[in-house]
């Protein structure tokens, strides 16, 4: 007969062998319930794998620029017009360094945030690269030539007649500076804002598709509000619908820097719209020129040849030759002039930058920066800023 085998008592040393599966469970938080769909929709089309997305980035950049520079322009107007007795709609050498002055805060100011929340430095935003000052060097002397020319031919034209010197004296140094100080900080923030900035982050993760959608938006905008030479847009916008296609279907690895060039130069030409006395030919030529710096910055690895160039071109324009600057007759000019004959030739109230003979220019400033730097590069390796890896903007 089977005896059934005895329970064995532990003895009396030894404790129980604790139920493990139950403590585990005791120990450990609850499941987190899964997120809602609405919640990981809204992560996605925020965030990609490195952080928020380009085209947010971009926005909230501007959006920060424009605010800090609106509630700074808004006090200084205050301070200059009932403080300071300046007369705050002149464009005139003091007025526009402190205008200028304030966008430059603005823009740093949203540059600094912006590099802090993406861990970067504000130099890595296109101011970095080699022979930075040479660059700059560079830029300064082909702007002020460059318009130096388009002036002379004007005159050989008679589409632009000099008259007297406006200034003597130490005025001419004193003016000189102020409006070497305005146009510096001018080319500072335009090509800090655009060239800079939107142009490095853009090429970081703008699509064909994308860039096309925002070109779009900039001509239809355009369209309803009726801007001043709103033509330019559309036209720098048409221009690059093609090639920008063609680099993206045959997955070329600059494809993402050449659309952040199409749309970043329909952008700074759709900006300038809102300038009184501006033409189709001066909108499409502030396009334009603004291509030609993004290739500037392909080409030399940083913006500091476009912002010495800008600063110079716009140096000498409005104080040196005393014409109009994108449409502003400005106050305090070492030389005098005025358009005379056909506005299309001639430019009319928009200044030189209205005149058809700007689009030559453009172009010869393209060939010989080209020129140039591809020979300087001769031998070694070119810049070929391309895209990092193409993320959804």
């Amino acid at each position: 007969m089977n005896q059934p085998d005895p329970v064995q008592e532990p003895a009396a040393n030894e404790s129980p062998t604790p139920d493990v599966s139950l403590a585990v469970s005791d120990t450990l938080p609850p499941a987190a319930p899964p997120e809602p769909a609405e919640t990981r929709f809204l992560k996605k089309m925020l965030f990609g794998p490195r952080g928020l997305r380009v085209g947010w980035s971009v926005l909230l950049f501007l959006v920060m620029a424009f605010l800090i520079m609106g509630i700074l322009g808004l006090s200084t107007m205050l301070v200059m017009k009932f403080v300071l007795h300046l007369k705050t709609g002149e464009f005139s050498a003091r007025t526009a360094s402190i205008q200028q002055l304030i966008q430059f805060i603005g823009l740093l100011s949203a540059a600094a945030i912006s590099a802090l929340i993406e861990r970067r430095r504000i130099l890595d935003y296109n101011l970095t690269g080699p022979s930075r000052v040479r660059h700059f060097l560079t830029g300064f002397v082909l702007g002020f030539g460059m318009l130096s020319l388009l002036v002379g031919v004007l005159h050989q034209g008679h589409w632009l007649q000099f008259g007297a010197v406006s200034l003597t004296g130490a005025a001419i140094l004193q003016f000189g500076l102020l409006w070497g100080v305005a146009f510096l900080l001018t080319g500072l923030c335009e090509e800090g804002m655009v060239r800079c900035y939107m142009l490095f982050t853009l090429t970081r993760g703008v699509t064909y598709w994308w860039a096309l959608g925002t070109v779009s938006f900039f001509c239809l905008t355009s369209f309803l509000l009726h801007g001043n030479g709103v033509g330019g847009v559309y036209l720098m916008a048409a221009l690059g619908v093609v090639p920008c296609f063609l680099l993206e279907r045959l997955k070329a690895p600059s494809a993402g820097f050449w659309e952040a060039a199409w749309l970043t130069s329909t952008f700074f030409g759709w900006i300038h719209t809102t300038n009184k006395g501006e033409t189709w030919i001066g909108i499409f030529s502030a396009a334009a020129i603004g291509f030609v710096f993004c290739v500037s910055v392909y080409l030399t690895r940083s913006a500091w040849w476009a912002i010495g160039f800008h600063a110079a071109w716009d140096w000498a324009q409005t104080y040196f030759y005393g014409t109009a600057d994108s449409g502003l007759q400005p106050k305090g000019h070492f030389l005098s002039t005025s358009p005379i004959g056909n506005v299309l030739w001639s430019g009319g109230t928009d200044g030189p930058e209205g005149s058809i003979l700007i689009l030559p220019t453009v172009l010869l400033t393209l060939l010989l920066l080209v020129v140039f730097y591809r020979r300087k590069q001769s031998g070694a390796t070119t810049s070929g800023i391309t895209s990092e890896t193409r993320l959804a903007s």
